[in-house]
């Protein structure tokens, strides 16, 4: 049961490939439910999941043209994750986050395409910023050298290279935080993922000890807020004017309210068939039609505002224009607080469900709820955090002040 129609749009997809690769990622739908299981036990996505989504063509969405992506926009990658995450949310989260980097390495020196791509154009990235407060970032001739420990790294055993962030702290205190792409000999991938939602996602450490990072591997934190980077010279498609925070945002934020799609499909089809001592047919229960009634809406309001908020952000890059902070905030909260809102339904699902769907085996409900609010747990998905932000700015405050938390 879909709440409201399904819809493919993409502004910069004149091909039609948008739409292809929307009917590729909702074949894979059924895939991902019957391996959910699986991927939550191994506490990794399985290397055929990944295997089905780069022969799809998935995690090229955002990859530049000049190295064999589809140079789509953030319309394309929101419907896909949205659908994806119907089958299996930690699956489609992997899949937002590997494949939001080839968005960032369009902005960097070219060089670092050549790096990744020069050999195969199906090399995968993942990244992670959750830097612990002892790593060491030091530049030097040539470039930089990095020491430490990144947590979060989520589907890294599946990549070939790591996006990791870190900060060189000047002499008088003040730091520049840059973003930082080592190749996997470089780092080691270390620690059980051991954790009460997203099992699947297998984030787990990535650890470098003194290794040297050539300049033209690196880029400023701050030019990514801004949308500069020497990239930009050569990937001259308006998607990557787009800011990587927006990106990033929607990328762990939208695949929630897939997953609450999913919850509430398998809802229905449990609820058809069940019948509640003292309550009766779950079909005829007045709570349960109307929560079902209530999370339909609750998705359909959220991809709409997800769709246009990503349409709007696509219209200032074609034009030139980098959204007014005040929209990035308004963007960021809208996002987190759908996500707040689905885990509040999700909850009230797996309530509705009864005894029997706490069963592990015969129900996914238990499994659902949970990645849902490991989904939540994320610093992009704190609503209280950009709900101060753009309510300041609401109240006459200084749009500035909320600058640190959109980065």
């Amino acid at each position: 049961m879909r709440a409201g129609p399904e819809r493919v749009s993409g502004v910069n997809d004149m091909s039609g490939a948008g739409v292809e690769l929307i009917q590729r990622a909702r074949s894979l739908v059924p895939v991902l439910a019957q391996r959910a299981a699986q991927t939550e036990r191994d506490r990794m996505v399985p290397k055929e999941t990944i295997a089905d989504m780069q022969a799809a063509g998935l995690f090229q969405v955002m990859q530049p043209k000049r190295w064999g992506g589809h140079e789509l926009g953030l319309e394309i990658i929101t419907d896909i994750q949205l659908i994806l995450a119907e089958g299996c949310l930690s699956s489609a989260w992997v899949f937002g986050v590997i494949a939001a980097e080839p968005f960032l390495i369009a902005l960097c020196d070219d060089r670092m395409a050549q790096d990744v791509w020069g050999r195969d154009r199906s090399t995968l990235v993942c990244g992670t910023s959750a830097a612990d407060a002892k790593n060491t970032l030091v530049a030097v001739e040539g470039g930089f050298r990095l020491s430490g420990t990144w947590r979060f790294a989520s589907g890294c055993d599946h990549c070939d290279w790591a996006f990791l962030g870190g900060a060189v702290v000047a002499a008088d205190g003040t730091s520049t935080d840059w973003r930082l792409l080592l190749p996997k000999a470089d780092y080691q991938i270390v620690g059980p993922w051991n954790v009460s939602g997203l099992r699947g996602t297998g984030s787990r450490d990535i650890v470098v000890a003194d290794k040297f990072i050539p300049a033209h591997r690196a880029i400023k934190r701050a030019d990514v807020f801004d949308s500069k980077g020497p990239g930009l010279a050569l990937n001259t498609a308006p998607v990557y004017r787009i800011p990587f925070g927006q990106v990033f945002s929607f990328g762990v934020s939208t695949l929630v309210i897939g997953g609450l799609q999913g919850m509430l499909d398998a809802f229905t089809a449990y609820g058809a068939k069940r019948t509640a001592r003292g309550i009766g047919p779950t079909a005829r229960d007045p709570v349960a039609q109307l929560l079902c009634a209530e999370t339909a809406a609750q998705i359909d309001e959220s991809k709409t505002i997800f769709r246009r908020n990503a349409a709007n952000l696509q219209a200032y890059a074609e034009r030139g224009e980098i959204p007014p902070m005040r929209e990035r905030m308004q963007y960021k909260f809208q996002l987190a607080f759908a996500v707040e809102r689905a885990s509040l339904l999700a909850a009230r699902l797996f309530k509705a469900a009864g005894a029997s769907g706490i069963y592990v085996e015969n129900t996914p409900f238990a499994r659902m709820l949970a990645d849902i609010n490991a989904g939540r747990s994320h610093v992009n998905n704190q609503f209280e955090l950009y709900g101060r932000s753009w309510g300041a700015v609401l109240l006459g405050g200084s749009e500035s002040e909320g600058r640190d938390r959109l980065l």
